[in-house]
């Protein structure tokens, strides 16, 4: 039990990946756009990013409540806030977090400076984490059974991923023909920790029978698989943590972490000049996890009857704990296993006007003619352990000046129907800057906010930008 509640503290306390990047997505006079959809319509004649400076995001956020119901300073105990948040959120309600650094990145135009061929590469790290709240768990250990005869406390609940990972990139994207642009990365993935539990069943019953006596019926089905770990859940460690995560993390980062491999596709289609339409699936991809495995499995079936509703440690249901326990023991397996990442389909509709040619003839191709505003809207959904993700965005796109654009969104999600957003991209020479944020309304008083994102950046462009 010890090693459970250290692996939980591990994980979990990162805080809960949503990793809808609404405003990054198409936004192509950026070349982390290329992440998003590597069909994207870019026109650089190549970019490298500063090292660790030219990708920075983090995102976090929960559904069925906010940091403020929990802390905050208005006389109301704990206790009762906990209760609270226990009694408005249901099973379906989730805590996500995704952070992200690029370590490298870089891309030029491959076959000479007249070529439709574009290759990018980089290398990037990444924490993802997502609980579904598991409410009827909470209700059991705030309240107990007694209260609840008949109730089913359902052990599917417990439904929750972390990992900390590098991943490698290598991708290339071909302008096919006027119209068409298709786009495709490979990815490598280093896994430096990684804790699954999402694939649990199982339920607890406490019913009534005649004669005051109690039946209670058990059935479990839970598991949770760690990687990366196993040393540090070791009763017998005694070694610097610190360190010792700083090494592995390190190590992990040249190959040398858990392996799997993914694949991005993306495309982009004008069917005519000022419309457009793009879609891409990002991380479609498997990890296997066979280094530092340690495996905690909970499984059995237990049915206990008698006159008192509590089991427990104390005593107090006799032998029946102890029953209970040989029953449906925590045993400690070491077997490999496969993650799959999660994966994000985006797609868009975009409709540009306001053409702003740069020669004077009016010709039907005049490729470096650009559009001072569009309007469009995203879809958005992503693979979770239960039921999908799923965001609606509108955006509006203003190119202020030939190196200076927005974009506003306002987006429609699990968090919020009030999520407004605005990201800003310049090119100053050959550096180029960029920041985006997320929830904007909601930074008066973060507190109360059920999601937040930012996104900056710092890149050095030669030539061109994107539609």
């Amino acid at each position: 039990m010890r090693k459970i509640i250290i692996l939980i503290g591990f994980f979990f306390s990162f805080y809960g990946f949503s990793q809808n990047k609404e405003i990054l997505y198409n936004f192509t006079p950026q070349p982390q756009s290329l992440l998003t959809n590597p069909g994207a319509d870019v026109k650089y004649k190549w970019f490298f990013g500063v090292p660790l400076l030219s990708g920075i995001s983090a995102n976090v956020g929960s559904t069925g409540f906010d940091a403020y119901n929990l802390f905050a300073n208005n006389d109301v105990d704990f206790t009762t806030k906990v209760k609270n948040i226990v009694a408005s959120t249901n099973s379906k309600d989730y805590i996500t977090a995704n952070q992200q650094l690029e370590i490298f990145t870089a891309g030029f135009r491959f076959g000479g400076e007249e070529s439709k061929s574009y290759v990018s590469f980089g290398m990037y790290q990444e924490l993802d984490s997502f609980i579904f709240v598991p409410t009827d768990y909470a209700i059991f250990s705030l309240y107990g059974n007694k209260d609840y005869l008949g109730k089913s406390f359902d052990m599917s609940d417990l439904s929750a991923k972390a990992e900390l990972l590098y991943v490698f990139h290598l991708g290339f994207n071909k302008q096919i023909n006027e119209k068409l642009i298709l786009g495709a990365r490979g990815k490598i993935y280093s896994s430096v920790f990684n804790g699954t539990s999402t694939h649990n069943s199982g339920y607890f019953v406490t019913s009534q029978g005649q004669d005051l006596i109690y039946d209670q019926v058990i059935k479990s089905d839970l598991e949770l698989n760690t990687s990366g770990v196993k040393k540090y859940l070791d009763e017998n460690y005694d070694g610097d943590a610190a360190s010792d995560i700083k090494h592995d993390i390190t190590k992990s980062a040249f190959f040398g972490g858990n392996l799997g491999v993914g694949v991005d596709l993306g495309i982009t289609y004008y069917p005519k000049r000022n419309i457009q339409l793009t879609a891409s699936l990002i991380d479609v991809g498997i990890i296997k996890h066979s280094k530092q495995v340690e495996n905690f499995t909970w499984k059995g079936d237990y049915t206990f009857k008698g006159v008192i509703t509590e089991i427990n440690s104390d005593g107090t249901g006799g032998d029946a704990y102890d029953d209970f326990l040989d029953a449906i023991p925590l045993d400690t397996l070491y077997h490999k296993y496969t993650t799959w990442r999660p994966v994000k389909f985006y797609s868009s509709f975009q409709y540009s006007f306001e053409e702003e040619r740069q020669t004077e003839c009016n010709c039907a191709t005049d490729e470096d003619s650009w559009y001072r505003n569009s309007i469009g809207a995203q879809l958005f959904i992503m693979s979770t352990p239960k039921t999908p993700m799923v965001a609606l965005t509108a955006y509006y796109r203003r190119r202020i000046l030939e190196k200076l654009q927005v974009k506003a969104t306002y987006t429609i999600d699990s968090y919020s129907y009030s999520n407004v957003g605005l990201g800003l991209t310049t090119n100053i020479g050959m550096f180029n800057f960029y920041a985006m944020a997320d929830n904007l309304f909601a930074l008066k008083d973060v507190s109360k906010a059920n999601a937040l994102t930012f996104q900056i950046g710092l890149n050095i462009i030669a030539g061109g930008s994107g539609r």
